[in-house]
């Protein structure tokens, strides 16, 4: 009988535990949205690290300089695209905060 017992409240305390992890709080942290500007702001960071790698790759022999120059150019422009919108978007929020003040 205390077999039983110890079954049947290793299985109730099981069921207990495997609910108080999973059940869903009420008042869950909220995240912050994500904003254009934060995704442009990650994706300038990995144009830079793909710069970075480049150069890096391009010194210790890896990339002919043909191949070097053509993906430099290209990563360049997209910096350049990410960085222009993102001056755009920091103007917008200026502007609309002296707006509001």
């Amino acid at each position: 009988m205390s077999n039983d017992a110890g079954i049947i409240a290793g299985a109730v305390l099981f069921v207990l535990l495997f609910l108080y992890i999973l059940w869903p709080e009420k008042h869950v942290a909220v995240q912050r949205q994500k904003t254009r500007l934060d995704f442009l702001e990650e994706q300038k960071d990995q144009i830079y690290t793909n710069l970075r790698d480049l150069n890096f790759e391009y010194q210790q022999g890896k990339y002919p300089l043909e191949d070097y120059t053509v993906q430099r150019s290209i990563l360049e422009h997209e910096a350049s695209a990410v960085l222009a919108e993102m001056d755009e978007l920091q103007e917008l929020d200026r502007a609309i905060e002296t707006a509001r003040a």
